[in-house]
């Protein structure tokens, strides 16, 4: 039997998981990819885009969405901007693309009921990207929930901390083209695993702080970029997570994501940053970061892939990007009004 060799396309490069996952499907030898960066025409950051990223990542290029989507393709990947996912999106799915969007879904609920529609009028399949579910690490405090070995769980407080995104890939500090600043940067990802572990409970009231503490000392920095979210759900866990952008300048790796799961009969904790190789380079005068073990991105992308091949609804789905976006949309309400937001599905 003929392996299916596939045909995806990349819609732009703004993301900077873009390159990451053209890695990952070149790795796979089974893809032929394009890709389409129109938006790097009007980019205030320096970094490559473009064209000239598409030859540096060895894959081929057209200049516009509308070329992309008439390639023929299986399958695109968006990673442009979060407040224009809904626009590219639409594009595919009216071309018949199954499509693999970047988290969050969106930034307004409304267009992600749009984007699911869409998808679902022309029998597009449509995946949030959600790497972290995928770690080695999570799949064994998973396991370890799943067959009781600590109990019921009654908390679960969560951080997702990384570096402020200045220079290369600036957009996420700009409101107008993330949908807000570390709370719906880096809280989604904490949210996803809760999802997974809750087994999709839905939330009962959600009260969020931000704060612009820290950075205060660069100007360009517009959003908050310090945020803790409290969550009751309707079976009466408790969960915390902070959200912000607390890693140093300096600190040899972006950032990290951590979990701590109490239950009735013990608790489990995880750091996704365990496996890496560190130490000091003393040629570069730096400490540097390593890592390795099992990539959550290349079986992110196995799963979209083999949805395609046996024509079933990849995970997380973009029902899950919905149920997320909810509680970052309360989230942010909350820490707008200072009040505890009730939630609604």
């Amino acid at each position: 039997m003929t392996q299916k060799r596939f045909r995806v396309g990349i819609m732009s490069f703004a993301h900077p998981h873009s390159g990451a996952y053209i890695q990952s499907l070149l790795r796979r030898g089974d893809v032929d990819i394009w890709a389409a960066d129109p938006d790097s025409l009007t980019t205030l950051s320096d970094e490559p885009r473009g064209a000239e990223m598409a030859v540096q990542l060895g894959v081929g290029y057209v200049e516009t969405y509308t070329e992309l989507v008439g390639l023929g393709l299986d399958a695109v990947v968006v990673c442009n901007e979060n407040t224009r996912h809904r626009e590219a999106v639409e594009l595919a799915a009216a071309a018949g693309l199954n499509v693999l969007c970047e988290k969050p879904l969106a930034t307004e609920i409304e267009d992600a009921k749009a984007m699911i529609e869409a998808c679902r009028t022309t029998g597009a399949k449509l995946m949030t990207a959600f790497p972290i579910r995928f770690s080695p690490m999570f799949k064994e405090l998973q396991s370890v929930v799943s067959r009781g070995e600590i109990g019921a769980i009654v908390g679960v407080t969560g951080a997702n901390i990384g570096k402020v995104p200045t220079g290369p890939h600036s957009w996420f500090i700009d409101p107008a083209l993330a949908g807000g600043g570390s709370l719906i940067d880096l809280a989604v990802h904490v949210v996803d695993l809760l999802d997974v572990l809750l087994d999709q409970d839905e939330p009962a009231k959600i009260y969020a702080v931000t704060n612009e503490i820290l950075h205060a000392d660069k100007p360009e920095v517009i959003t908050e970029t310090g945020a803790l979210v409290n969550i009751k759900y309707a079976n009466g866990v408790v969960a915390t997570i902070d959200s912000s952008w607390s890693q140093a300048d300096s600190a040899p790796n972006w950032g990290a994501l951590t979990l701590q799961v109490v239950g009735t009969h013990g608790i489990a904790e995880i750091d996704t940053s365990v496996q890496h190789l560190g130490g000091y380079d003393q040629i570069g005068n730096q400490e540097f970061w390593l890592d390795f073990g099992p990539s959550a991105i290349d079986e992110l992308v196995d799963e979209f892939l083999s949805s395609i091949v046996e024509d079933r609804q990849p995970q997380p789905s973009a029902e899950v990007g919905l149920r997320t976006l909810r509680i970052v949309k309360a989230a942010q309400e909350s820490a707008a009004s200072g009040e505890t937001v009730l939630s609604s599905p």
